[in-house]
């Protein structure tokens, strides 16, 4: 059984990895047994997030890029080719959303701002369509690999005054599902591509919309937990299992699929 959860030997790139939730992920599939490297923008957060796999007894790299540059994307490719050789499993995990691009309570729809809309749309999507058009490369080449998307609930629900982030999110679903027919119908089965739809976690973007200073709910922080069956938000720690299930052989089968982590969200009524 833990040989088909097992990653030793492959080698991953997290885009994003020096974020909360895409950290989490990087830290289980470094314990799972891959060579994780972390790229992001930030170098003091990039390195900060290698030497805790390292410290942990992992193999990490850092890769210092933007996910809207393909020179910086390309550039660390080389860098892991030179350094390990391989690339198999892409998590793409860079991603957020853009005051300018939330409706305020006190706003309608024509308060957007639409560089702030195509901006949200730019770092969700095409931050996503990049990475993975540039890191599949050696995945097409020896016809093996595993790409990871990060999608949202904002994706599959209705969440009010983000929607910029659902667009964008709802385009990787699409993405996700395509790509995974493309590959599969092209280079064979062993390339697969999936999503994870996480349902509501606690992160530096989204903390005072769903907290107050005390660390009590905000009502949308309420609204969000009243729809959760499980009655809270999620642990990153939470997302590890499905990563590490995805980018292993104990998906073999699985391609073309979104998985909810969400506490049931998706699956409640409301009712």
């Amino acid at each position: 059984m833990n040989k088909l959860f097992d990653l030793s030997g492959k080698t991953a790139i997290i885009t994003g990895g020096n974020g909360v939730l895409g950290g989490a992920m990087a830290e289980g599939l470094a314990r799972a047994g891959a060579r994780v490297a972390i790229l992001g923008r930030t170098q003091k957060t990039v390195n900060r997030q290698v030497e805790t796999i390292e410290q942990n007894g992992g193999e990490s790299l850092p890769l210092y890029a933007d996910v809207m540059s393909p020179s910086d994307l390309e550039a660390a490719r080389k860098k892991v080719l030179d350094e390990w050789g391989q690339i198999d499993i892409l998590v793409n995990a860079a991603g957020g959303n853009i005051a300018g691009a939330v409706i305020n309570p006190d706003q309608s729809f024509l308060d957007l701002d639409d560089k702030s809309f195509e901006k949200v749309v730019d770092l969700n999507f095409h931050g996503t369509y990049l990475p993975t058009k540039i890191f599949s490369e050696p995945m097409i080449e020896t016809e093996k690999g595993t790409i990871i998307n990060i999608s949202s609930m904002a994706a599959q629900k209705i969440i009010s005054r983000v929607i910029g982030y659902s667009a964008a999110k709802a385009a990787i679903d699409n993405f996700t599902k395509s790509l995974a027919v493309e590959l599969a119908n092209k280079h064979g089965e062993g390339l697969r591509v999936n999503a994870i739809a996480p349902g509501f976690f606690i992160g530096k973007q989204n903390k005072d919309l769903l907290l107050k200073g005390d660390g009590s709910l905000t009502d949308r922080g309420q609204t969000i937990v009243d729809h959760t069956p499980m009655d809270r938000f999620g642990e990153a720690e939470e997302l590890i299992g499905t990563a590490v299930w995805l980018a292993s052989d104990a998906s073999k089968f699985v391609t073309g699929t979104i998985i909810p982590v969400d506490g049931g969200f998706s699956a409640f009524s409301g009712v």
